[in-house]
């Protein structure tokens, strides 16, 4: 309480003290208000805690009856969990099978070649495809890095672009589908196409050809004396022949003075649509015509010539001269090499043919010239010629192909991280393959996870999940001791109720000190806790179940260690764990305990019986909306706020007598000064007066 101030006046009549005597007597029933206010919302708190905890208790309790009770949950446990596992669902079957993971669902991953840091890309319409899904990307021009930025904002499930630094200055592109499976190949549109074949990404595909050359089909040239020059009638000029003609590693070999023929079969040679493409190289060689002149000359005879049969050459005899043995030679002129180009010609079914100017094809890298050939330019084509006229030439001609011009078969990636192909797996010796590494229809409510292959057939077996119905069980038990802790030290006054629970925090232990005993005389606490331990020791008789019925058979009771004197646990009701036992009915009795907990008794598909389905209805009648938590918190709340409105009456009637007192304190004050003033004027004056006789 302030005091009276009066500046220059001391407070010598101790007025202040007076007052505050007064005042504090005022304020006595504003003290018992404001402890009874207090007391109100000790309990409030109180009530609000153990309303929290018997929730969370139900809670609990409705897990372990509920459809998705811990009793349900299965494992897969797979003998190799780095290439496959599995994850059952809660209808799955305990059962056993066994996978071999032949290859795992990949996607399309297409790298390019390096790239300068300064690449940009041009404006346009950019298409990325994989199976059914597109993006589609109006870009109007920049950096690469910000066009992978934006096509990776606009393209979330679809593809995604990144770019690795590859050497100084220079980077790679990957694409890749976000989708596994052959049915989700990666497809550019567009100016995407465009793009992709610039950097190096994806290249034509190439036809597969239909091979006509081999050393079955090479037959021996026609003679075609058109084409023959005068360099070629020499005397002594080795004939034009296909017995040197060699087919090694698909590639025609063929020596100087060598040709052959190549017959077109009807129906290439029928299809305008078709073409014959095959490449030539030349590499030059010892001229025959040397060792010819050096040669002693004897009679010039004519080949005798023959046959080829199934890649087999047989030649006719010689035929014999008359001449003797020691007939003088007679010398010719010497002979000259032969170099001609003209190598490839098309031979008509008339028998005519058309030369083939091959120098004019395009040049391969090993230096050889591709010949095309147009079936739709030659329409009675019957074969094509190749004769080496040349004397110290050699001839490697590729296999010879024909294509259709018109198979188009798209593209191919040049540098292919991973190709999009489809899980393979053998389930139980039958091979399966899925577009997605996670498969859900084979094994009935099972999905299988494909990681990698597999070296060794993988066994998969389904079993319980004893260890997530242990967690909810010792849940169970936590949360039902806190709710017994609170409700014994809130109905009991014993200091030991406290102290025995070990585990409290400092704050904790007084939060309970104040609590202890608050509602001793309630009879709705002591009940329901009444209730609770009712249920928990009762049996539960189930027709299935042979070896559990109650808590105590499965190592959970109010004396777990079967000890039979006297324990403080026990009396207040709180639940013990024997985890040995607890194991053990949970790996053999895991049904049984779960029939205890909830139970159809009736056959209609509803639980009506068991531990926690008694415990959920004994415990919603305390914590649901309108219980009994929910009616005395309220009613204290009532209590609260009838209590706050007479504190402040009371507040507001203390302060107006103390500005009472203050002023009749402080007019008296004023009036003993002002008293006291005159009495010192009156002696000052007589003093004075008997002075002035005095003199």
């Amino acid at each position: 309480m302030a005091g009276i101030s009066i500046p220059g006046v001391g407070d010598k009549y101790k007025t202040n003290d007076l007052i505050e005597a007064l005042i504090n007597q005022e304020k006595l029933p504003l003290e018992r208000e404001q402890k009874t206010l207090d007391g109100y919302k000790v309990q409030k708190d109180a009530l609000r805690s153990i309303n929290q905890n018997m929730s969370s208790l139900r809670e609990s309790v409705r897990g372990l009856y509920s459809f998705d009770n811990p009793f349900n949950d299965k494992l897969g446990i797979s003998s190799d969990e780095d290439a496959i596992s599995a994850d059952p669902g809660r209808n799955a079957a305990f059962d056993s099978f066994k996978v071999d993971v032949l290859q795992p669902a990949t996607t399309d991953r297409f790298l390019s070649k390096e790239i300068s840091n300064s690449y940009r890309v041009e404006a346009g319409n950019y298409i990325f495809k994989s199976g059914e899904k597109s993006v589609n990307m109006n870009w109007k021009g920049g950096t690469l890095k910000d066009f992978i930025s934006s096509l990776n904002k606009r393209s979330k499930d679809i593809v995604k672009g990144t770019l690795v630094g590859v050497s100084p200055g220079k980077q790679a592109l990957m694409i890749e589908s976000m989708q596994t499976g052959e049915e989700n190949r990666l497809v550019f549109e567009g100016d995407a196409l465009d793009f992709a074949k610039e950097i190096g990404m994806i290249q034509k595909v190439q036809p597969q050809g239909t091979p006509l050359s081999s050393a079955n089909s090479i037959k021996e040239a026609p003679v075609n004396t058109r084409s023959i020059s005068t360099t070629e009638e020499q005397v002594g000029m080795p004939a034009l022949s296909s017995s040197g003609v060699k087919v090694e590693d698909g590639k025609i070999i063929v020596p100087p003075r060598g040709s052959f023929s190549i017959p077109v079969p009807s129906n290439i040679a029928s299809d305008p649509n078709q073409y014959i493409q095959f490449s030539i190289g030349q590499m030059d060689v010892a001229d025959i015509t040397t060792g010819l002149n050096e040669a002693a000359q004897g009679p010039v005879l004519p080949s005798a010539g023959g046959i080829n049969f199934k890649g087999i050459r047989v030649d006719n005899i010689q035929s014999d001269t008359t001449l003797g043995s020691n007939q003088a030679t007679v010398p010719k002129n010497p002979l000259t090499p032969i170099s001609n180009d003209q190598i490839v010609s098309i031979r008509m079914r008339d028998g005519t043919e058309i030369e083939v100017p091959h120098q004019q094809g395009e040049t391969n890298e090993d230096g050889s010239k591709q010949v095309s050939i147009q079936v739709s330019d030659y329409p009675d084509i019957d074969s094509i010629v190749v004769r080496n006229r040349n004397t110290g030439k050699e001839l490697t001609l590729s296999t010879i192909e024909s294509f259709n011009k018109n198979a188009d078969l798209g593209f191919e990636p040049i540098n292919p991280a991973s190709i999009a192909q489809d899980a393979k797996l053998k389930y139980e010796g039958i091979t399966i393959t899925r577009p997605t590494n996670e498969i859900d229809d084979i094994v009935p409510d099972v999905t299988l996870r494909v990681k990698q292959k597999t070296e060794k057939t993988a066994t998969i077996d389904i079993k319980p999940n004893t260890e997530t119905a242990k967690e909810a069980l010792i849940t169970f038990v936590g949360t039902y001791n806190q709710v017994m802790a609170e409700i014994n030290v809130l109905t009991q006054t014993k200091e030991e109720i406290i102290s025995e629970l070990e585990y409290l925090s400092d704050e904790e232990v007084e939060k309970y000190q104040e609590w202890l005993g608050l509602f001793q005389s309630d009879f709705s606490l002591k009940n329901g806790k009444s209730a609770m331990q009712t249920i928990v020791a009762s049996p539960y008789i189930v027709e299935v179940n042979k070896e559990i019925s109650m808590l105590s058979q499965m190592g959970i009771s109010t004396s777990a260690d079967n000890y039979a004197g006297y324990s403080a646990s026990r009396l207040l009701g709180y639940l013990e764990i024997n985890e040995g036992e607890l194991d053990k009915a949970l790996e053999n009795n895991l049904l049984e305990i779960k029939n205890i907990f909830g139970y159809d008794t009736d056959g209609d598909m509803v639980i009506d019986s068991g531990i926690a389905f008694q415990l959920d209805h004994r415990l919603q009648s305390f914590v649901q909306s309108g219980g009994i938590f929910s009616a005395k918190i309220s009613g204290l709340d009532t209590r609260i706020a009838s209590s706050e409105t007479r504190i402040e009456k009371l507040e507001t009637q203390i302060e107006a007598k103390e500005q009472e007192l203050k002023k009749k304190y402080g007019q008296m004050e004023s009036t003993l000064n002002s008293l006291e003033a005159q009495s010192e004027s009156i002696t000052n004056s007589f003093s004075n007066l008997n002075g002035n006789k005095s003199k």
